[in-house]
């Protein structure tokens, strides 16, 4: 017996001959076993019928997943909803805290006609003694000659140059803290400021500063970078109470080795707000009680 086993494509010929007679048989997928003196064709039809019959059926699960998958997103990230449920969530509370300050206001002003209208006495003294503290607990608007600070992140790429004879800056070295917007705050307070307002809000001695990531929150508003920190004061002692500031110094090394915002200008006429938020303490007590 001669066998030839020639490859076209994926089929075999498997030519077998016998006395008196001869025969070729082509295989497909090709797949020959040598069996003793014969040609025997160990075809696989079984698996090759098996998979003609799952692969369209494979294909259609997929095509209705992908297809499922696109009418519910509709064009969106369908696993950016944590992303966007907490960007959302941020300007829901900062829309409420905005509404809830004008009530505050509103109602402020409202208690005052009130107690305007009054002709007791005590109450006309307690007036007074109220009045008198309006200036220093920040609840009356400052004009006057002043100061004011910027502070920013480094610019874009920052992170990526090189700084000869510098440690390489890892991405917290290049944006502004909480503790640097918190001491110049403190600086300017330490140099004589009669009012300080961060961004567009009157701080007072309730006020608190916290960074939440690269934003900051002021009373429940949130603010991103450049934070601008104004106070209205002598700008000679304000801008001396900042050059002062060991905090101040290490924030600006930092400006001059990496890039990051500062710039301090005075200014000539400058008018800051009352604070006009709420004054109740929710956790302080006074001290001795």
């Amino acid at each position: 017996m001669q066998a030839r086993q020639p490859r076209i494509g994926r089929v075999a010929v498997c030519t077998i001959r016998r006395a008196g007679w001869t025969a070729s048989v082509s295989v497909t997928p090709f797949s020959l076993v040598l069996f003793g003196g014969g040609c025997v064709a160990a075809a696989e039809w079984r698996s090759a019928a098996a998979w003609r019959a799952v692969v369209p059926v494979v294909a259609f699960l997929a095509g209705l997943t992908l297809a499922t998958s696109g009418a519910a997103a509709r064009g969106t990230d369908l696993r950016g909803g944590r992303s966007t449920r907490l960007v959302d969530l941020i300007e829901s509370v900062e829309q409420g805290n905005a509404r809830f300050a004008r009530d505050v206001s509103t109602l402020r002003d409202q208690v005052g006609a009130l107690t305007a209208k009054s002709s007791d006495a005590r109450v006309e003294a307690a007036q007074a003694d109220t009045r008198r503290l309006y200036a220093p607990a920040g609840l009356t608007t400052v004009t006057g000659t002043g100061l004011t600070v910027a502070l920013n992140d480094a610019p874009p790429g920052a992170i990526d140059r090189s700084y000869p004879g510098l440690p390489r800056p890892s991405p917290d070295d290049l944006v502004v803290h909480q503790q640097d917007v918190q001491a110049v705050v403190n600086a300017l307070w330490a140099g004589g400021a009669e009012a300080v307002q961060l961004m567009d809000q009157r701080v007072i001695s309730t006020s608190a500063v916290r960074c939440v990531g690269n934003t900051l929150i002021l009373q429940g508003r949130v603010y991103s970078p450049p934070y601008t920190i104004t106070a209205i004061g002598d700008t000679d002692r304000l801008a001396g109470a900042l050059s002062r500031s060991t905090a101040v110094r290490n924030y600006r090394q930092y400006v001059a080795a990496y890039g990051l915002g500062y710039r301090a200008r005075t200014r000539s006429d400058v008018t800051i707000p009352a604070y006009t938020g709420a004054l109740d303490l929710r956790y302080a007590t006074p001290a001795g009680d």
